[in-house]
């Protein structure tokens, strides 16, 4: 019987791990990628994607067509026994548990975003990890270029005209390039607009961007993005957010509607639950990819503590979470298990970068390869060889080589085609005095609060005279939304720092009918709050 090999991720790390074993063993092994989607998302690509340049289905490559004779198996992990030799997933539209069993196991399942050490920033930023991500990105922004056209209130304009980036690293210069050409180059479809109203700002905690590489590439980055009208803040980091605004650890407060974090690295979740010796959350390897304390347990890419020189202790002494890493780990691994599966010693892994490429938006870029310093056009389009050169399937390729073509002939396209009518049930965090809405404007949900105080001021029918109460935690407001009011009767001012719980009339009215407690609690609240008699419109 063949010797078969679990490998959990379908990334750079995973794939490449999957594709270098069949070719290097065939038939003599049997191999099955588990992934969460079947689909390999090309991470370099999501700034372009999120500022236009390419489409988002090009970006990704079926599974399936990238792993021809490999077994692929669409699930949610679940945990591992490294007793039993065994892996459970849920699968299939029931998500039931099955259980998948290994002689060898890989764990390659890269790395999240944890926003929480800061107040109001998992809540109301962008990350840009997923493909979904980058996707909701480029369609919020077109959406306040929208706003700001139409809108003749000059603060909600400016706010609206305000993008902030957090993280001044290869993700978040390249995020930062892509949005503003985005921006700048749909102007044209705005006639409401004007250049000056733009404000783009990238906050970075160290003294310089780019820290990943040379100081003279770095001061070039900073040069051609200042240039072009991003603002850069260095040694400044990110206090609190909210809806409306963002918070400097200098205490600038930014009124913006869009913040996009490319900080907050983390650990697959499923990685931090599993029985292995863990370092920050990521998994403790030997040189040769053996997880501690195992012999058939590997791991590579984001999820794993690689150490490059024996007693590593530096961060410059472990393998970077990058794609051209990831590949050549993955080429490596294929070795040693190769090895082991023989009986024979494995390999330390030994590999020193070829060099760093950033793209900065606008066809200028950064680049050091092979300890020759490039800037500029030359430098952007040494990055789009590269990367196309790593892009897994030839028709991926064409495809991404036609966008880039149409893209250098043509407007971006400012169609929203994945933008979002309803934001659903969610978290919204507000600072004291922010208004939360006030009256006359649209009814978009039921109010509760969880953290901090509400103001509500209304006029009363009777006397025409102003009236207002403070609500605290556990108390709701907004309620004749639920009632099919359209417009607010009244305004809300967070009293103090406030977090609120939104739920939209369909969801809530879902919630009602499902669990009968929760249809009587808020019966007993209308009719305490004097909307008794109405109830029987919501039913």
């Amino acid at each position: 019987m063949a010797c078969r090999i679990l490998i959990l991720g379908g990334g750079f790390a995973g794939l490449y791990a999957a594709r270098n074993i069949q070719k290097l063993m065939g038939r003599d092994v049997e191999i099955e990628v588990v992934n969460r989607d079947n689909y390999f998302v090309f991470q370099p690509l999501l700034p372009e994607i999120a500022g236009g340049a390419i489409s988002a289905i090009n970006a990704v490559s079926p599974l399936r067509f990238l792993t021809k004779g490999i077994s692929m198996r669409k699930a949610e992990i679940d945990s591992i026994d490294p007793k039993l030799q065994q892996v459970t997933v849920f699968q299939g539209v029931q998500r039931r548990p099955t259980i998948l069993e290994y002689d060898h196991l890989v764990i390659a399942l890269g790395s999240g975003s944890d926003l929480s050490k800061t107040p109001g920033l998992s809540e109301h930023a962008f990350t840009m990890k997923t493909l979904s991500d980058a996707q909701l990105l480029r369609a919020h922004i077109i959406e306040r270029l929208e706003h700001a056209d139409i809108t003749r209130l000059p603060d909600v304009k400016k706010g609206a005209l305000t993008f902030s980036v957090i993280g001044g690293g290869f993700s978040g210069v390249e995020t930062v390039g892509e949005i503003k050409e985005l921006i700048d180059r749909s102007l044209l479809d705005y006639p409401n607009i004007h250049p000056s109203e733009i404000r783009v700002v990238l906050l970075e905690f160290s003294e310089r961007i780019l820290n990943e590489m040379p100081e003279s590439l770095a001061k070039y980055a900073y040069a051609n993005l200042e240039k072009r009208g991003i603002e850069i803040q260095l040694g400044v980091g990110v206090a609190e957010a909210t809806g409306t605004q963002l918070v400097t650890s200098e205490n600038e407060v930014i009124d913006t509607r869009t913040i996009v974090a490319t900080i907050g690295n983390t650990p697959s979740a499923v990685v931090a639950n599993m029985p292995l010796n863990l370092q920050d959350g990521r998994v403790l390897v030997g040189r040769d990819f053996r997880a501690e304390g195992y012999d058939n347990i590997w791991s590579i890419g984001d999820c794993a503590l690689i150490p490059l020189k024996e007693n590593a202790i530096k961060r410059d002494e472990f393998a970077p979470p990058t794609a051209q890493f990831a590949v050549r780990e993955a080429a490596h691994l294929s070795l040693n298990i190769k090895s082991a599966i023989e009986e024979k010693a494995s390999k330390p892994f030994q590999y020193k970068s070829k060099g760093a490429l950033a793209s900065l938006g606008a066809g200028r870029g950064v680049a050091e390869v092979f300890g020759l310093k490039l800037t500029g056009r030359v430098a952007w389009l040494l990055w789009r060889v590269y990367y196309i050169s790593l892009l897994p399937g030839a028709q991926a390729r064409v495809s991404v080589l036609w966008n880039w073509l149409m893209d250098g002939l043509s407007r971006r396209s400012v169609a929203q085609i994945n933008s979002q009518t309803d934001p659903g049930t969610r978290y919204v965090c507000y600072r004291a005095g922010d208004r939360i809405y006030e009256n006359g404007s649209r009814a978009d949900g039921l109010y509760t609060i969880i953290s901090g105080a509400v103001r509500i001021t209304s006029m009363d029918s009777e006397t025409g005279l102003e009236k207002s109460r403070i609500l605290a935690v556990g108390e709701h407001f907004g309620e004749l939304m639920l009632l099919g009011a359209t417009r607010r009767i009244a305004t809300a001012v967070a009293a103090e720092d406030t977090k609120v719980l939104v739920m939209t009339q369909q969801e809530f009215l879902k919630l009602a009918e499902g669990l009968p407690f929760f249809n009587d609690y808020f019966s007993e609240h209308l009719k305490a709050s004097g909307l008794g008699d109405k109830l029987e419109s919501i039913k």
